[in-house]
């Protein structure tokens, strides 16, 4: 395994694949002209929670052709970041979305954005607002709870994305392992995994250091960029267990080596770009 620590933070198009980490599941992927944006959520504070690490990032962390959204969880689909899109942004949502959120509505009609909702296995194509080139976007399962809500009438599922230009770079969401997960992922060269959450434990349904290492092990991409971690903390837990908080970049890094070791690991930190190895 080869581990590049991140590189000189950038946020201009351009045409050779780069992936950018923003904070937690943040990423800006940009490939044959198209910025796309992965769950934006652009706060120091969401309910319980608080930016711990990195700041905020810069207003043009919110340009983008394509906003991908994995998830009905708040820190995931945050209404007010959206509200920061540029109007007419394409933004793609997993199915029942709008019904289960009223902000996304709300958001969404004051913005003029374009919303889709999709399903594993639909796929849909974006191009670059200057017209510069196009992606193919395919919504892939995730196993995950997708709801807005605990309990409630509206289900929505859980998705990943695979982002297809001169590269195919998988975007995962949240989501923890599951049988066929290869299948459904499908050939990606680079490949953006959670490693960890937001709080001292992570329940069902998410990855850990060793779980994401064993999910590229399962994909063999030619990169694997962690995400998902060491972002935001719950207020008053600083002392709870902060390895959890802290370390799971690095963990993620170790296991990859002894599970996966042909596979380049890209730790970024926040704002960091880095243009991947896209083959072995």
């Amino acid at each position: 395994m080869r581990q590049d620590r991140g590189a000189v933070p950038r946020v201009g198009r351009s045409a050779v694949p780069e992936v950018t980490w923003w904070g937690h599941a943040t990423a800006t992927i940009e490939d044959s002209g198209v910025r796309v944006l992965t769950d934006p959520l652009f706060t120091r504070r969401l309910a319980h929670l608080r930016r711990r690490s990195g700041a905020l990032p810069p207003p043009g962390a919110a340009r983008a052709d394509l906003v991908l959204v994995s998830h009905l969880h708040a820190d995931h689909l945050h209404p007010a970041s959206l509200a920061g899109l540029a109007p007419g942004t394409r933004l793609v949502v997993p199915a029942g979305a709008r019904a289960a959120v009223p902000g996304l509505r709300r958001v969404a009609a004051a913005r003029g954005l374009r919303v889709t909702e999709v399903v594993p296995g639909d796929v849909l194509e974006a191009g670059a607002a200057d017209g510069a080139g196009t992606v193919t976007v395919r919504a892939v399962r995730a196993a995950h709870d997708g709801r807005r809500l605990p309990y409630g009438p509206h289900r929505s599922p859980a998705l990943g994305y695979v982002v297809r230009g001169t590269v195919r770079t998988y975007f995962a969401g949240d989501t923890g392992l599951f049988d066929g997960m290869a299948e459904a992922v499908g050939p990606c060269e680079v490949a953006l995994l959670p490693v960890g959450g937001w709080g001292p434990f992570l329940g069902s349904g998410h990855l850990n250091p060793r779980r994401a290492a064993e999910a590229v092990a399962l994909l063999a991409p030619a990169s694997a960029v962690p995400v998902h971690y060491g972002t935001y903390w719950p207020i008053g837990l600083d002392a709870v267990r902060p390895h959890e908080f802290h370390s799971p970049g690095e963990e993620f890094a170790r296991q990859v080596a002894l599970l996966a070791p042909e596979v380049t690991v890209h730790r970024l930190g926040h704002g960091e770009s880095v243009r991947p190895v896209v083959a072995r």
